[in-house]
């Protein structure tokens, strides 16, 4: 199976994961910082289908990445309604447009299923996201260096075992461990998920990621 056909199958799982949420859960806060449910799927939606030009206009005018990102996803939040975006959502997966055409699937696999977390994990949800697919996304998030994901410099020095799945990071230092879905969580820089994980290297994460444990 080509990235393509992985990532297109990841997300219409995640059409079929979230089909039941109410208008309160997407109402919620996400574990993304500042960002409701209803804003992640926004996001999620403008990965998919903004242009390369609007992107960097955004972001010329905005003198910011995250600051762009931030004001698109609440703005077409604001506009759509979670029934509106999910049924663009399923469009863009069948065609995708602009940006979605271009950005590394690898990369947009991981900010996808990384977001997916962030909606379930913040309604106490478990994750249904398969073993292989989470294995990689932590492939990815800590052999590649991304200014927006802080995985490849939080996972150094720690060895890393997923307890559900066949992966593991490191071979000396603090150890880390707890199911993919919650490593890659806490390693994509969502402190919450860090008291579902064990491991004398737990503290060296959360003071990494400027947590209380």
């Amino acid at each position: 199976m080509s990235a393509a056909d992985v990532l297109r199958a990841h997300d219409l799982r995640f059409l079929d994961t979230v089909a039941d949420l109410t208008a309160t859960d997407w109402a919620r806060p996400s574990l993304c910082s500042e960002w409701s449910n209803h804003e992640v799927l926004a996001h999620l939606v403008i990965g998919r289908s903004a242009s390369v030009r609007d992107i960097a206009t955004g972001m010329i005018r905005a003198r910011s990445f995250d600051r762009e990102n931030t004001r698109t996803a609440k703005t077409l939040a604001a506009d759509q309604a979670p029934e509106e975006l999910l049924s663009e959502y399923r469009r863009f997966i069948i065609q995708p447009s602009g940006v979605g055409k271009v950005f590394p699937r690898g990369l947009l696999l991981g900010d996808h299923a990384v977001h997916e977390l962030d909606i379930l994990f913040a309604l106490d949800h478990t994750s249904s996201i398969p073993a292989e697919i989470l294995v990689k996304v932590l492939k990815t998030q800590v052999g590649l260096p991304n200014p927006f994901v802080p995985a490849y410099f939080t996972a150094r020095g720690l060895r890393l075992r997923a307890t559900d799945a066949d992966w593991n990071h490191g071979t000396s230092g603090p150890v880390v461990e707890g199911t993919a879905a919650v490593l890659a969580s806490v390693l994509a820089g969502r402190p919450k998920m860090l008291t579902y994980l064990g491991g004398d290297g737990v503290g060296v994460l959360a003071q990494r990621l400027g947590a209380r444990h």
